[in-house]
């Protein structure tokens, strides 16, 4: 596959239409090989998820969850099915095309924050916009500023990250994956390690972020923090066993 085609899913995305949806699973199966033989992770997954809308994806340890965020970002492969952003079929890219999707296109949100110790606030979230080299360079630290203003820590920029609370550290994570303004920010147990108070504020952050057309991906073991999502899948066994909307 050409990247002129990467470039029209990338448009597609951008462009969130509504005739389709901005991602999609096909009959998803992901196997994998271990000592003991192959474990089915994935078992026959069919997701389509549309512009704007916040998903949370619930399960217990070894349902599936990161496998199925795996798919959904390129990170890894289906054994077998399809991963559709527009009409690019991901499993299709090679693995360059795939980190340049996944680069312009996903914002990702660890649980354990994964801030580089050595470089101050601002600077985590411009190397973000370095290695992906989509917004120019004069505009990188003004736009980082701007990102830190909007999750509510400005004044935290030329702080080193141990300097900030966890909270305070998972709002320059979340301002992070937004640094190359992707359509998709995944959020991997973003509240597991922070207070009820600290969690409910981070999940706001999430949700504002549909306001402006984005597709915000929760993956999670909390219920409570799913409730509140527009829409949830549990997984179990590697299949969705039950969903529901808003």
């Amino acid at each position: 596959m050409t990247i002129a085609h990467l470039s029209g899913a990338s448009r597609i995305l951008a462009n969130g239409a509504k005739t389709e949806p901005l991602i999609s699973l096909r009959n998803v199966v992901k196997t994998y090989i271990v000592p003991a033989g192959s474990f089915p992770a994935l078992r026959g997954i069919d997701l389509e998820i549309d512009q704007g809308q916040l998903l949370a994806v619930v399960g217990k340890s070894g349902s599936g969850k990161s496998t199925l965020l795996n798919m959904l970002t390129g990170i890894d492969r289906p054994t077998s099915g399809a991963v559709m952003a527009g009409h690019t079929a991901l499993q299709m890219l090679s693995e360059g095309q795939t980190a340049r999707w996944r680069g312009r296109n996903v914002g990702i949100v660890f649980q354990f924050f994964q801030l580089l110790p050595t470089l101050t606030i601002v600077e985590n979230i411009m190397l973000a916009m370095d290695f992906c080299n989509v917004i120019p360079v004069r505009e990188r630290r003004p736009r980082a500023l701007g990102l830190l203003d909007q999750v509510g820590i400005r004044e935290q920029a030329n702080k080193l990250p141990a300097m900030l609370s966890g909270g305070q550290q998972q709002r320059v994570a979340i301002a992070r994956a937004l640094a190359n303004d992707p359509p998709i920010l995944v959020a991997d147990e973003p509240t597991g390690n922070l207070d009820t108070e600290t969690a409910s504020a981070v999940l706001q952050l999430l949700r504002a972020q549909t306001s402006s057309g984005k597709s915000v991906i929760i993956v999670t073991h909390d219920r409570d923090l799913a409730a509140q999502a527009d829409r949830a899948i549990t997984l179990a066994d590697g299949r969705i066993v039950e969903e529901r909307a808003s």
